[in-house]
């Protein structure tokens, strides 16, 4: 095989890898009814209790231009309730 097709095949499985881990790498945005929004990785692992009044969002999830959302990042797992993360 020559050199220029070994560097495309290269190039090829570089690029496939990156795709996936950037699939693979994906994160979330939780909301309370509070109007508190955090980012959420591996969703999965997250099975918030209906009661909590949380909704998860994609990634790409935008509020709108009249709604009252604030970005309240945290440390850990968990959620905010009343201005306080709970640690879970």
């Amino acid at each position: 095989m020559k050199f220029g097709a070994k560097s495309a095949i290269a190039a090829a499985v570089v690029a496939a890898g990156v795709a996936l881990s950037a699939t693979s790498a994906s994160a979330y945005v939780a909301c309370n009814g509070e109007g508190q929004c955090w980012h959420v990785h591996r969703h999965a692992y997250y099975n918030y209790n209906p009661g909590f009044g949380i909704v998860v969002h994609p990634d790409n999830w935008r509020w709108g231009a009249n709604d009252h959302y604030t970005w309240r990042e945290h440390g850990g797992r968990g959620y905010w309730r009343n201005g306080v993360w709970i640690r879970f």
